[in-house]
């Protein structure tokens, strides 16, 4: 405990070499910071400014981009500072605070699939009931509610956190995530309770939704037409392909929390920078290249003088 002004520091322990290598951490990791903000921050731009992109399905995806923003914002920064300090350490409230950040906008990137996934059953599925269900104020209760429900869950992890005496401040780790949990003197029951009702909620069970719901699609499109079946391949395709990025990712968190201590550091940093790099640079990739009227206007925006 630092008895300075009452603050407890962290430090972040998860870094390789890097005294070393310092400055090519950080030209490296602010080239992909700035590609994250671009490639997602583009086409959410796109999405808002053309009407035509303005239906349920282009504004979950503009949701779920602006959510790789929010959470790359919560690390990229704080790691770029790092890299060019002596230290790395952080305060244990802002420690707990991009915890909270952290989880509460990767939960809900799993609700926001099920949205889409829900979208797409009913436009599929149910075309000539589609505008009936999918209206404006459903959209918004969705969408409310994939930012709520996990910002609720984590917040109650992260109050609990933060009452819970440390007998260890040296994190495994280059940022807070739930590596926090072995930094307790003793693991809380309650936590680990809540942990695992949090991820039931937040990650299996819509992941089970997605599957349960896509599995419907494609039954009904197999009965169908060629025109069907190629729509729904279209459009579902780049969802599915997002969430296997997502579930995976998810798997490697579990997993760098549960072996971290057998793990060699190297092979920690690898994994944690596959959760940091993949997803937020995966999303709008997919986005921008397998949603056809998304594809067409970024093609607009780069190459305007073909267009005119």
């Amino acid at each position: 405990m630092d008895n300075e002004a009452n603050v407890t520091y962290i430090t972040l322990d998860g870094h390789v070499e890097v005294n070393k290598y310092r400055y090519v951490y950080f030209c490296i990791m602010f080239i992909v910071y700035t590609l994250i903000i671009c490639s997602n921050s583009t086409i959410v731009y796109i999405i808002w400014v053309h009407q035509n992109l303005h239906e349920p399905m282009y504004i979950f995806i503009a949701a779920l981009l602006l959510n790789s923003v929010v959470y790359s914002t919560n690390i990229y920064p704080k790691l770029l500072i790092d890299f060019l300090s002596e230290k790395q350490i952080i305060s244990y409230s802002a420690c707990l605070f991009q915890f909270y950040i952290y989880y509460s906008f990767g939960g809900s990137e799993f609700l926001l699939l099920s949205a889409m996934a829900y979208d797409r059953y009913v436009s599929i599925c149910k075309p000539l009931q589609y505008h009936t269900i999918m209206r404006k104020t459903t959209v918004s209760i969705f969408l409310l509610f994939a930012w709520l429900v996990p910002a609720c869950h984590v917040a109650v992890l992260t109050i609990l956190s933060a009452e819970t005496k440390l007998c260890d401040l040296t994190l495994k780790g280059i940022f807070c995530s739930n590596s926090i949990y072995k930094l307790q003197c003793v693991t809380s029951r309650v936590i680990t309770i809540h942990g695992v009702v949090s991820l039931i909620d937040l990650s299996i069970l819509p992941m089970l939704f997605i599957i349960f719901t896509y599995t419907k699609i494609f039954i009904i499109t197999y009965r169908s037409c060629r025109e069907v079946r190629k729509k729904a391949a279209e459009t579902c395709l780049p969802h599915l392909l997002v969430l296997i990025s997502l579930s995976i990712l998810t798997t490697y968190d579990i997993t760098i929390a549960r072996v971290e201590s057998n793990f060699p550091k190297t092979a920690r940093l690898i994994m944690t920078l596959q959760k940091m790099l993949y997803h937020p640079l995966f999303n709008p990739l997919i986005y921008g290249l397998k949603m056809k009227e998304i594809s067409k206007q970024i093609k607009r925006l780069l190459c305007p003088v073909k267009f005119i």
